[in-house]
């Protein structure tokens, strides 16, 4: 599978043209990049950027999405052309959210991943810290989610399921500053999870990875014909991409949290690079959001074993491989959803 780009633009005053075949960025009436469109799978455009009527259709009618985001990554609309893939999977889909041992199960599955994968940043953490206390209340959390995933396997119905991701998600951002060089804790270690919006830096930083997942989650699985508003553990509700927070669980802490641990631990990002706001609302700078940006898209191209195909693959492509195991489940052609874990 080509792994295609997804241009962010992230300057504010960006106006966004269609020369031909190609995309250009004009800033302040010069050019400052052009990029051919065949090389994009998508264009998200944070705060104030302007795009021609012109490059609209034609975004549309080549399937490529155009996601608006507000200058804080929070989405804010989505133009995309006709819905792919076969109308009778999002039937299936439809008739499966009305099967609750189906949703359990899909739910089991995605917090599972969620776990598995957020247990080994966490054992991670602990043997690169050099420090043996750290040490020592980074192991502790991990076996807390080896004893959550055997919970789990016994929860019987879908708040059992949430709970045991939420306890989890409390302690896990309980500790998250323990992964963290000594010098940096003090401004980056994280108070709980916050959002809408953040109150700390690391949180600033996660939300707005967890944006970009949001965006790449989602077209994974429009590109198999999922409906991204049709979720089996988060409760559909108008305007949420329900589906799409289910499949971002698993890859949260492969593609979002180590990446802003490292980040900070590298010293690519600082205390400097965000703005706190009256409030108390904490956000990145634009110079900080390009750095970030790029860092994704890096690490999307990382190559990592997918345990069931035994072969290398781009994270980047992993989205689009675990949407089309779910229209599988979705379809009945497979019997249970396995998230992705790489070990």
């Amino acid at each position: 599978m080509q792994l295609l780009n997804t241009l962010y633009v992230t300057t504010p005053d960006s106006y966004l043209h269609l020369d031909n075949d190609t995309l250009r960025i004009e800033i302040e009436r010069e050019t400052r990049l052009r990029v051919p469109l065949h090389h994009l799978a998508a264009v998200v455009c944070f705060g104030h950027v302007m795009v021609s009527p012109i490059l609209m259709h034609r975004l549309a009618d080549e399937g490529k999405s155009l996601v608006l985001l507000d200058g804080r990554g929070r989405f804010k609309a989505r133009l995309e052309g006709a819905v792919s893939g076969n109308v009778l999977l999002r039937i299936d889909q439809h008739r499966r959210l009305a099967n609750a041992d189906f949703c359990l199960a899909a739910a089991k599955s995605c917090i599972a991943g969620k776990l598995k994968n957020g247990r080994q940043v966490l054992l991670r953490g602990a043997r690169e810290t050099g420090r043996e206390d750290d040490n020592a209340v980074l192991s502790a959390v991990a076996d807390e989610f080896a004893r959550a995933l055997a919970r789990l396997e016994h929860a019987s119905d879908l708040d059992s399921v949430r709970g045991i991701e939420g306890d989890a998600a409390k302690r896990y951002f309980g500790v998250m500053g323990y992964i963290l060089r000594p010098d940096a804790r003090a401004a980056f270690t994280p108070n709980g999870r916050t959002r809408r919006p953040p109150l700390d830096r690391m949180n600033a930083l996660l939300s707005f990875l967890y944006a970009l997942l949001m965006n790449d989650c989602r077209s994974a699985l429009e590109s198999v014909g999922l409906d991204p508003q049709i979720g089996f553990l988060h409760a559909v509700r108008p305007g949420r991409a329900a589906l799409a927070l289910d499949l971002m669980e698993e890859f949260r802490p492969l593609l979002a949290d180590r990446l802003a641990l490292t980040l900070v631990n590298r010293r690519q990002i600082d205390a400097a690079d965000f703005e706190v706001r009256t409030g108390g609302a904490v956000s990145l700078r634009e110079a900080a959001r390009k750095s970030v940006v790029v860092a994704y898209q890096e690490r999307k191209q990382e190559t990592l074993s997918h345990p069931l195909f035994e072969t290398t693959m781009a994270l980047g492509v992993v989205p689009f491989v675990q949407a089309r195991f779910l229209a599988r489940v979705v379809r009945g052609d497979a019997d249970a959803y396995l998230p992705f874990t790489p070990r």
